[in-house]
């Protein structure tokens, strides 16, 4: 039976969180040209299967600069590891020949403040992700970038192109300028709506039902505050936390938004809205976020709302909760992994579950999906093997994921909890529906119905990690909680016919949105948080919404219908 050798390396198992990704840096050995003066036929043959196909092995090592996005706790990798030499630089190496050198690593926002240095002085790696649609074309249209299109085309595994094309509007179609692939792009799939996570030993001591809908959510949330069931003293039990950003651009991948009680409302903000008569509006400016704001508000004035959320960090948020300062937070599946686990280590009697909360009057909970795309993966334009990405995307998320089952150190990185950013690059290529897939998959194992040895790598690590759960939940560590609570309770509330998805109809930039819309999007905000906390009167959102019209949203909003209507055909 495959897998006996690391089997006890999965039972010390880690809450890993996503697929596999890739990597890259700045060529130091010599050209090609150089090469074919000396080089039999046969290498010259292996140097074009090695640019022309996913799998070829360069016959010599190349060695390309990285600017490198790296985590917290240098990604938690064994302290022998670094971000040059790990499993996964040694695994390209092994397939590929292989080998990144860093330019720069850092994480957040000295990783951005480190790529705009890059770009500002013109030296830029070999390879780098940037995280937003703006930077990336203005990189193709100063020439700073080389064309990738030959290399998807030759160098992309046939997998890898599967999961670009199982998205209804492509990753692919956000990198292209003038016709160009201009990166490698991370298509975003579907992370369904967030849930409502509260603490269930709370409610019991309360003799609360579960939730269904947001009226009988925000009774749960009024009792926490004013009964105090966790005993943080009168008034100190904190309402909803959430961040000032309030809702997500991307759809709902981030932890702490209030999308779900806008949708409550029919209200989507930052979201372009395609009409039945084929003209698009903007979310945030449609009447009903009038009634949602005015939603809102209340539960900040009867402080259901934590009414510091303006001041608040994810820090300071994920804080409120390991010290069971609150019992509610909106959040995606893999909450329990970040802030649940550390909040489970510090109080392991805490009980923590997720609701799925309906917002339509027909028992639905309607959200929007998330853009394409929200990271690019860029080549330097003279760096030799711009191909290289995708060769790396090739053999880290689709050759790893079938064939190494039995690399040892691969499990052994999945189950003691090795960030993503381990990996050279740090980006994400799966299937739309991977989420979906990956819970049938494991629930299919741990019920008998598939054998564990059909599992992926990363399915198999996190179906011994549910198994011990089941088999040892009241001893369980935080970990094996966290991975059970994850990939099986909330992903189960996800696979549900009542989700009512919707895709936002524009994600791109028009060209008014290059010079308005940055100072659009800071009166939206400073708008919305002022109503909520009661500095403006409800009834300013009309003159807000004038404004913005005058202040070149409605150009831009013609502008996006007639993008959409040409990428119709219409």
């Amino acid at each position: 039976m495959r897998r006996k050798r690391w089997l006890a390396a999965i039972l010390a198992a880690g809450t890993a969180c996503t697929a596999l990704l890739g990597c890259g840096s700045r060529q130091i050995v010599g050209t090609e040209m150089a090469r074919s003066g000396k080089s039999s036929g046969k290498e010259l043959q292996a140097w074009e299967e090695a640019k022309s196909t996913p799998y070829g092995k360069y016959p010599e090592l190349i060695t390309y600069t990285l600017g490198k996005m790296t985590g917290g706790n240098r990604s938690n990798m064994p302290e022998q590891d670094t971000y040059e030499d790990n499993v996964y630089t040694r695994y390209l190496r092994e397939c590929l020949n292989i080998q990144n050198k860093d330019v720069f690593e850092a994480m957040e926002d000295q990783y951005t403040a480190n790529v705009d240095m890059a770009i500002a002085s013109g030296e830029l790696p070999d390879v780098m992700v940037i995280e937003d649609r703006e930077t990336l074309i203005r990189l193709a249209e100063e020439g700073m970038i080389a064309d990738l299109s030959e290399a998807l085309e030759n160098c992309a595994s046939d997998g890898i192109k599967a999961m670009y094309d199982s998205y209804e509007v492509s990753a692919l179609d956000s990198a292209m300028i003038d016709g160009r692939l201009m990166a490698l792009p991370e298509p975003s799939f579907g992370d369904g709506p967030n849930l409502l996570w509260l603490r269930r030993d709370w409610m019991d001591k309360l003799g609360l039902e579960a939730p269904d809908t947001m009226e009988e959510a925000v009774e749960i949330i009024r009792a926490f505050v004013e009964q105090d069931p966790g005993n943080n003293g009168e008034g100190n039990t904190i309402g909803l936390v959430c961040h000032s950003d309030l809702t997500g651009e991307t759809g709902y991948r981030y932890e702490f938004q209030l999308n779900t009680i806008f949708a409550s409302y029919n209200a989507f903000p930052k979201q372009w809205i395609l009409q039945e008569d084929g003209t698009v509006v903007y979310g945030s400016v449609q009447p009903q976020i009038k009634e949602a704001l005015a939603g809102v508000r209340k539960l900040y004035e009867e402080k259901l709302l934590d009414d510091s959320f303006m001041l608040r960090t994810m820090t300071n948020i994920a804080e409120l909760i390991i010290d069971g300062k609150c019992g509610s937070f909106f959040g995606p599946w893999w909450a329990p992994n970040n802030p649940l686990m550390e909040a489970m280590e510090k109080n392991p009697d805490a009980v923590w579950e997720p609701y799925l909360i309906r917002t339509t009057e027909d028992g639905k909970l309607q959200y929007y999906d998330q853009n394409p795309s929200y990271k690019y993966v860029v080549v330097r334009k003279d760096f030799e093997h711009p191909e290289i990405v995708f060769k790396m995307a090739s053999v880290m998320f689709d050759k790893m994921r079938t064939e190494g089952q039995d690399n040892e150190e691969l499990a052994y990185y999945f189950q003691t909890n090795v960030d993503s950013t381990a990996r050279p690059i740090s980006i994400n290529i799966d299937y739309s529906d991977a989420l979906h897939r990956c819970y049938e998959d494991i629930n299919a194992a741990l019920t008998g119905k598939k054998d564990p040895d059909e599992l992926q790598v990363l399915e198999y690590a996190y179906y011994v990690k549910c198994k011990d759960y089941l088999d040892h939940s009241q001893s369980a560590d935080a970990e094996t909680w966290a991975a059970y609570e994850s990939r099986i309770r909330a992903c189960a509330l996800l696979d549900n016919k009542d989700l009512e998805v919707c895709s936002t109809a524009f994600s791109g930039e028009t060209e008014t949105m290059k010079t308005k819309w940055s100072k659009l999007q800071e009166m939206e905000k400073k708008l919305y948080l002022e109503v909520i906390t009661g500095v403006k009167d409800l009834d300013e959102f009309d003159r807000f919404v004038e404004e913005w019209m005058e202040a070149g949203g409605e150009q831009i909003t013609l502008e996006v219908t007639e993008a959409v209507r040409e990428a119709k055909g219409a």
